[in-house]
């Protein structure tokens, strides 16, 4: 059955790409329905198991990171970077490189899965690993309340046969239970720089957790981040941009040492300045001379974080709102953001410009133009000077806005 699968998924991607849908998840979908047992059968034979990261905020980047360091030390990697974090979307990129005869030549699976599709994949395959970075509120209309999400994700920790790696500081994420938990934190230092969803209303939070850690982002200075592992610090000159990232990295760093428990974390810590960040976090372009960087906001914390992270005087900037069913119907989180300390606004852009626009009053920021569509705005935005830009996007924006770039359409 296994091979007679392969062939007819196979068959089913070739179908795909010849009607130019090469990244689509039908292929995962036939074979789901066929043989339910598939994904199972095939991930169950990598030697170092299979790692499941999940949570609101920061699963592309951290997968990114972990697969890096991973291949780095050697082992052979297979993730689901095409960006489907979907079961399906995983079966799809499995059918890209498993061959006829079945042969599957990875040493483990680091897999980014949405949290409710995490729980399902437990039930279809093995998870030896799990990292669980955040629980915030994000798209209420596809999961319900935060409560709901955490849940989501206890049962992928409850799954997990290995090890377990919490967010000691997310107030959901750091009371889940466990087979084998380890931890990563932050300094008293930074506590105050990553709210919680509690946080945001009560800004309450004034020291990290008192649960011992594996890893713990201790400081940022620029772009040198400081990471405390066992009782020696660690400094290393990021790529990545943002302290969110930067936190990310704690994560990354204290799964791969539970899954490479005999390689020397300077090893892994050696590595870490080669790491540039993932599909739309953070990346740059530059159009007409000049340099634009996309920066992907999906929820009150993500938001919140990169404006802490980026808003800086030589910069303009440019705030895309969506609300398709990938971004999220419902945009009242933007009134959980403190947008005090923005400026120079030049652009508001996307489906939802006016709800944003509206907001930003509110904290009495001026703006320069207002124009829904994306194309337009982007265009304007990118020709009103030779000054340094940054684009707050959502998901669906973010993606457009790559389109529009990649299509070199407005130039």
């Amino acid at each position: 059955m296994e091979k007679l699968s392969i062939l007819i998924g196979k068959g089913a991607q070739k179908i795909t790409h010849l009607r130019g849908s090469g990244g689509s998840a039908l292929p995962g979908l036939i074979i789901e329905r066929i043989d339910p047992k598939f994904i199972g059968k095939i991930l169950s034979k990598l030697p170092y198991g299979v790692v499941v990261i999940s949570g609101t905020n920061g699963k592309t980047t951290t997968t990114k990171i972990v697969s890096e360091l991973l291949e780095k030390q050697g082992l052979k990697v297979f993730t689901n970077n095409t960006g489907s974090n979907f079961v399906r979307g995983v079966i799809s990129a499995i059918l890209q490189d498993i061959k006829l005869n079945g042969k599957f030549d990875y040493d483990i699976a680091v897999l980014e899965l949405d949290e409710a599709h995490a729980v399902k994949f437990t039930e279809v395959a093995p998870v030896d690993y799990a990292l669980l970075l955040n629980v915030q509120r994000d798209q209420l209309d596809r999961f319900g309340e935060i409560d709901h999400t955490a849940a989501l994700l206890q049962k992928v920790a409850t799954a997990a046969s290995k090890t377990v790696v919490l967010n000691r500081e997310d107030p959901r994420v750091g009371k889940m239970t466990a087979k084998n938990i380890e931890y990563f934190g932050l300094s008293d230092k930074l506590i105050q720089k990553f709210p919680s969803d509690d946080d945001l209303i009560s800004k309450s939070k004034t020291k990290s957790s008192s649960k011992a850690a594996k890893v713990i982002f201790k400081n940022l200075q620029k772009n040198q981040a400081t990471y405390t592992i066992g009782k020696k610090d660690y400094k290393v000159d990021l790529k990545l941009k943002g302290i969110f990232n930067a936190y990310n990295v704690a994560g990354a760093l204290a799964m791969c040492h539970c899954i490479m428990p005999d390689t020397k974390v300077q090893k892994f810590i050696d590595h870490l300045s080669e790491i540039e960040s993932a599909f739309g976090r953070g990346e740059s372009f530059t159009i007409n001379g000049t340099e634009v960087e996309i920066l992907l906001v999906k929820n009150p914390s993500a938001f919140q974080l990169s404006l802490a992270s980026f808003v800086e005087d030589d910069y303009d900037y440019m705030i895309a709102i969506n609300d398709r069913i990938a971004d999220g119907r419902d945009i009242s989180w933007l009134w959980n953001v403190d947008f005090s300390n923005l400026k120079n606004v030049k652009m508001i852009s996307g489906i939802r410009a006016y709800e944003m626009a509206l907001r930003l009053k509110y904290d009495n920021i001026e703006i320069g133009e207002i124009n829904e569509d994306l194309e337009v705005a982007l265009r304007s935005f990118t020709s009103s000077n030779k000054k340094r830009k940054r684009i707050f996007a959502t998901y669906t924006a973010m993606l457009e806005i790559r389109k529009i770039i990649s299509g070199k359409s407005i130039l």
